[in-house]
């Protein structure tokens, strides 16, 4: 286990800018900012995502901020979408950080009129840069490590 250490006020302002980071990606999501969503990458970030968990090769690779374009608006896709940010580590040096998040992320959608929940937990490992005192995404792996999809009982 690591032994807390005491924080600058520096490393500190930076640690909370980034979980602010990690939470406003999945707020953005959530409420169908695009925009927004895309507003949190460097212009020439790296987006991969592994659909069949880490040690897999990705399912596709996106280059360039505009390149998530259709990632982001697939979620609309979905009726509603809740995504729940869990622990995260990050290590910083300097103006660049390192960073694994963990998010429980759940999805609601018609199929054949039954309304169904498809839940999968998400792992991302980040590249963070820091541009003018704010930080963004440099590079983004999306790792599934599990989903799980079933009819869906909410009535909302």
């Amino acid at each position: 286990m690591d032994v807390p250490r005491e924080l600058t006020p520096a490393e500190a302002a930076d640690r909370l800018a980034i979980r602010e980071l990690f939470d406003g990606y999945a707020r953005c999501a959530d409420r169908r900012d695009a925009e927004g969503q895309k507003a949190l990458f460097t212009p020439d970030t790296l987006f991969a995502v592994h659909m069949d968990g880490e040690g897999s090769a990705p399912t596709y690779v996106l280059e360039g901020r505009e390149a998530l374009t259709p990632v982001f608006a697939d979620l609309n896709r979905y009726e509603v979408t809740t995504h729940f940010n869990g622990q995260s580590t990050v290590t910083i040096d300097g103006d660049r950080a390192t960073g694994e998040s963990y998010t429980l992320a759940h999805h609601l959608f018609l199929e054949a009129g039954v309304r169904m929940m498809m839940i999968a937990s998400l792992r991302y490992h980040d590249t963070f840069v820091k541009v003018e005192g704010r930080w963004y995404f440099a590079t983004r792996k999306l790792f599934v490590d599990w989903s799980e999809t079933r009819p869906s009982t909410a009535t909302h």
